[in-house]
Formats: structure tokens, C-alpha cells, sequence
């Protein structure tokens, strides 16, 4: 019975408030969060019902990122085995050659199954890694601050996975995702706190810090030896002469079938995805539409200035929105409700300004031709200072009706 008193004793301070007990039990609940609906509801007045809560809006979101997905496996296999088709290599390095060759899928580009499968082995290590390391960071920080853990991060890691070349090494993977979690979200308290969209966050600063690894024209087809521009940087040197001579259409520039970071390439795919979020009101068609409408202006402008040294003053405006990852920053990236403008007159400014930006640094920066990420961040860091001056235009507006 001593003994028994004595383990007691020694166990009790497991069990006191803030103990380990407390810490993995509130990270058991965070974990069951992720597949089950908190029975934490509101029961009384004054508070709002809705249907809806943070896990079905994640949800819908993977759900419109899912013809993204597809459209990444798919290409990203077919430039590879298109290029080792050009090369005459007979089999992929590694342990991605070992698969296709034991499974006899073959590298056939005209294959839509072997395009697939091999698309599935570049884009899958990168989302585990994602899914690895920022699952650590959103665990360690909810056990330390005792609080659940919410399906956030599922939508982040799908976005990142999506947004980083094929090519690009996994430890990289993991200090992008562990910046965006870190730094750009869980300093600031978590999800909904955070005034930088995470997964943008944390491809930018991979970008900067490696940007051997996230540009130039050996990262975005996963062939050893095969270097190739995109359409995006094709134009960059020589406008849509420059495309077309490629032997690149604006239709496959639509459906997908370019080079490019894994799941940005088809505007299709983010258009169906655009259609999903809009129908289930998770996206503002307001952010969207001001990113179209500010790029369509501002190409116009461009267009009408003209430059007899940089063909980007040419491009018209839809080459824009299929190049790159307009597509994709407009409707998952621009639209992400916690770091976007919150009020619907901020929601037209916010998105005008992206895509004006977008476009000025496309046209204007020489080194640098994509825009769309750093204008995302940008406006990012102006959504609080847009919607103050909304709200003051209309508190001002409100009294000179009464006064």
C-alpha cells in the first residue's frame, strides 16, 4: 500500500493544471478535431448559428484544389517524359525509376496513366514532407498553448505543395513550410491571427533565400540534364513571338500543358475550382474579379505606353491570365479570408491592387517575371489600413446623413 501511496504521489504533478496530462490530452482532442466535429456549440443567446464551420470551409477549399492536384500529377509527369522522350533516356534516376520500372508503367508521354504516375512521385515526397513538418510545428505550438489545433494547416500544406517546382529539394520543402508556419502564422497566435498568407509566406522566402532552386530554367521539369523556360519567362525575352515560337499555344498555355511550378499550370483547373468556391460562397468574388479587372487595366495601360526594349509591354492581357500562377494566386491565394480585406468595398480594392501590382512587376522588374506572389504579400500587408479607411468613408458618410 506505501509503494502504491508513493507512485501515486510521484504521479500526481502529472495530472495538476498544465501538466503533461493536460498537454497531450488537449492535443488528443486537436488531433481528433481533424476527422470529427467538436461537440463545443454555442447553446445561447446572443450568439449567431450557422451551418458552417472551420472544417467544412477547409474542406471546400481541398475540394476545389482537387482539379489542380489531378492537373499536377498529370503535366508534370508529361513534361518529364516528354523531355527524357527528347533525350532518348530509357528510365528515371533513383528510386522514381525503380517504381515505374517495377510497376511497367512505362514513360510513354501520350499516356495519360504513365504521365500520371509519374507526376505522382514527384508531387507526393513534396506533399508528405509539407504535411510532415508543418503538422509538427501546428502540434508543438497547440500543446504548448493548450489549444486545438484546426484544419488550417490542411489547406496551407495543400497550397505550398502546389506552389514549389517540381525539382526542388525536400529539406527546402521543409524550411518553406516551417517559415510559413512559424514565422508568417503561429508568432502571431494561429490560425486566423495571421496577417500574411502562410503558404505564400513561406514560398517566398524559399525563393529569395534559394533562388537557384526555385527559378531559371532547370527546376520545372524533374528530367536530370533537360533545361527549358517557361512560356512566362519566354515571354519575358521575347513577348508572344517568343511563346509561339516555343511551339506553345495560349490554349495549351489554358489547359495546363506548360511548364511551371506543380499545380499553377492550368487555368482550367483554377477556374473549376473558382466555380466550387464561389457556388459555396467560401471565396470573394469581389477579390476575384478586382484581380482580373485591375490586370486587364493595367495591361491596357502598358500596352498603350509601348516600349521598344521590353517586349512585356506587348503582352496583352490574355496571355497574362493564363501565364504563370495568376490563375492560381486569383482564386486560392487572393481570396484566403484571414489575411484578405474584410469589408466589400476593401475586397475591390484589395484585389485591384494585385493585380495591378501583378502586372507592374511582371512588365517593369527585368529580373523577375512572374508578379503575382509578391503582390498577393504585398496587399497582404495593406488589407487592415484598406479596410480602416472603408470604414471611416462610411462612419463619415453616416454623419453627414444625420447631421
Amino acid at each position: 500500500m506505501s509503494r502504491l501511496r508513493r507512485l501515486l504521489d510521484r504521479a500526481q504533478p502529472l495530472f495538476t493544471k498544465g501538466g503533461p496530462y493536460e498537454k497531450f490530452n488537449a492535443l488528443f482532442e486537436a488531433v481528433d478535431t481533424f476527422f470529427y466535429t467538436p461537440a463545443d456549440v454555442t447553446r445561447q443567446a446572443p450568439h449567431v448559428r450557422d451551418g458552417i464551420d472551420v472544417k467544412r470551409v477547409m474542406g471546400y477549399v481541398v475540394i476545389a484544389a482537387v482539379p489542380a492536384i489531378l492537373m499536377a500529377l498529370w503535366n508534370t509527369g508529361y513534361q518529364a517524359n516528354s523531355a527524357m522522350a527528347g533525350l532518348a533516356v530509357d528510365s528515371a534516376p533513383g528510386w522514381r525509376g525503380a517504381v515505374l520500372d517495377g510497376l511497367g508503367v512505362g514513360y510513354d508521354p501520350a499516356s495519360v496513366w504513365a504521365c500520371a504516375w509519374h507526376g505522382l512521385l514527384y508531387f507526393l515526397p513534396v506533399y508528405l514532407v509539407t504535411l510532415a513538418v508543418g503538422g509538427f510545428w501546428e502540434v508543438l505550438f497547440a500543446a504548448v498553448r493548450n489549444h486545438e489545433i484546426n484544419e488550417g494547416f490542411f489547406v496551407t500544406s495543400m497550397l505550398f505543395a502546389l506552389i514549389v517546382p517540381p525539382a526542388i529539394p525536400l529539406w527546402q520543402v521543409a524550411l518553406g513550410i516551417s517559415f510559413g508556419v512559424v514565422i508568417a502564422k503561429e508568432v502571431f497566435g494561429g490560425t486566423g491571427k495571421n496577417f500574411l498568407n502562410p503558404a505564400l509566406a513561406g514560398r517566398a522566402f524559399i525563393f529569395f533565400a534559394f533562388p537557384a532552386q526555385m527559378s531559371g530554367d532547370g527546376v520545372w521539369t524533374a528530367v536530370d540534364g533537360f533545361s527549358g523556360a517557361t512560356p512566362l519567362a519566354l515571354a519575358a525575352v521575347g513577348g508572344v513571338e517568343a511563346i509561339t515560337a516555343a511551339g506553345v499555344t495560349w490554349w495549351q498555355s489554358f489547359f495546363g500543358e506548360i511548364q511551371g511550378s506543380l499545380g499553377e499550370t492550368s487555368t482550367l483547373a483554377c477556374l473549376l475550382g473558382a466555380v466550387f468556391l464561389l457556388y459555396t460562397k467560401v471565396a470573394s468574388w469581389r477579390i476575384m474579379a478586382g484581380v482580373v479587372a485591375g490586370m486587364i487595366v493595367t495591361t491596357w495601360l502598358f500596352n498603350l505606353i509601348g516600349s521598344a526594349t521590353n517586349p512585356m509591354f506587348e503582352l496583352p492581357w490574355h496571355w497574362h491570365i493564363v501565364l504563370g500562377g495568376f490563375a492560381f494566386g486569383t482564386v486560392f491565394m487572393a481570396t484566403d479570408p484571414v489575411s484578405a480585406a474584410m469589408t466589400d468595398t476593401g475586397k475591390w480594392i484589395f484585389g485591384i491592387l494585385i493585380g495591378f501590382m501583378t502586372i507592374a512587376i511582371r512588365v517593369v522588374n527585368p529580373a523577375y517575371p512572374e508578379g503575382i506572389m509578391l503582390a498577393i504579400l504585398f496587399a497582404n500587408i495593406f488589407a487592415p489600413l484598406i479596410d480602416y479607411f472603408v470604414e471611416r468613408a462610411n462612419i463619415r458618410r453616416r454623419r453627414r446623413r444625420s447631421a
